[in-house]
């Protein structure tokens, strides 16, 4: 569950990044982040941890020192016990922005969950520092995080695997690397378990940027395939068998691309 904040502060934005994010030639992603962060002002803290290539952290040091930020700082967590160090804690509560890269999921959630870096990311980002993921750092940050699962088209029971995520929100399930690798059937399958939240399969070189009202907006190439099941009338998950196919009635789909809106309370589409 997401950290109620301090009284008086704005909520920061989220922005799960569906990888592959362009970062030379035009980096209107990596861009827009620097600026919510206070552009040439800005101080990041960038989290490498579900990458096992070392040169990861400074890579995107080196990307965002391009795009003007002089304040960034790497935070290289490769076991549970660096996500109790001060010094990173302190990082943490200086940022203005923090940025977690792709690689594995699972690295993410069994050397972060639970720790005091984990903590400190929810209650910064309730208190306004902004939290931007891309790929695998998009994947952890609903409560809920899509952990694996097989592609294809079609739901079918087992067709996901979970594991807790950091709930900066429980409104959505993000997938990545959406179309790219034909992950609209585990999506499904995601939302069908429980349709209680929306399900956000994110392209490549295509982030939501969701406002602290819960206002996404789409940026970037691809488009977004937002999963509505706020009306879905019957889900057969409970009842199949192993690996088949599932029935899932009146689901909603939109396809959205650059500057398409979606509100993830009222679940209302804006062009």
């Amino acid at each position: 569950m997401a950290s109620p904040g301090t009284k008086g502060l704005q909520r920061g934005y989220i922005v799960p990044i569906g990888g592959s994010e362009e970062k030379k030639r035009e980096p209107v992603i990596l861009e827009k982040f620097v600026k919510l962060c206070g552009g040439s002002s800005a101080r990041l803290a960038i989290i490498p941890t579900a990458s096992r290539l070392k040169e990861t952290g400074q890579h995107y040091i080196d990307i965002f020192r391009e795009i003007g930020v002089d304040d960034c700082v790497c935070l290289p967590i490769e076991k549970r016990t660096d996500s109790e160090r001060k010094d990173y804690l302190h990082e943490l509560n200086k940022a203005s922005g923090i940025f977690v890269t792709g690689g594995n999921q699972l690295r993410l959630s069994t050397i972060m969950g639970g720790t005091s870096v984990a903590q400190a990311i929810r209650r910064r980002n309730a208190d306004g520092v902004h939290f931007a993921g891309t790929s695998a750092g998009a994947a952890i940050i609903p409560e809920h995080m899509i952990a694996g699962g097989k592609s294809g088209p079609i739901p079918r029971e087992g067709g996901v695997t979970f594991a807790p995520g950091l709930g900066l929100t429980n409104k959505i399930v993000v997938d990545q690397h959406f179309r790219q690798r034909d992950r609209l059937g585990r999506l499904l399958s995601a939302v069908a378990y429980n349709p209680f939240a929306t399900g956000i399969g994110i392209d490549e070189n295509t982030a939501a940027f969701i406002d602290p009202d819960g206002l996404l907006e789409v940026i970037g190439t691809g488009a977004i395939t937002v999963v509505d099941p706020s009306e879905l009338s019957h889900s057969s998950m409970g009842s199949e068998k192993r690996r088949t196919a599932i029935n899932l009635t009146n689901i909603r789909l939109h396809l959205l691309t650059n500057g398409a809106k979606f509100d993830i309370h009222s679940r209302q589409v804006f062009l």
